[in-house]
């Protein structure tokens, strides 16, 4: 991921001050599309680990969240 974004950022530079070639700006494209995949990934990851609570202490989890969390569990149930 470090390597990933160094490359996006050097290409980023080159192409503010000289322009990229064609290669470049498509391997700008596929870098940048990888970053976003990746990103949506640790994201989704990290939702389906979050409880949300009130001051009080109760479980205010949206319903949608909980189904897919369980969702995810019962597939990891299946895959052990």
């Amino acid at each position: 991921m470090k390597d990933l974004l160094k490359r996006i950022n050097e290409l980023a530079q080159k192409s503010k001050s000289v322009g990229l070639s064609e290669e470049e700006k498509e391997e700008q494209h596929r870098l940048r599309q990888g970053y976003i995949q990746i990103f949506r990934g640790n994201f989704k990851e990290t939702l389906m680990n979050v409880k949300v609570v009130d001051e009080s202490g109760n479980d205010i989890t949206p319903e949608k969240l909980l189904k897919e969390q369980n969702k995810n569990k019962n597939q990891g149930k299946l895959l052990n």
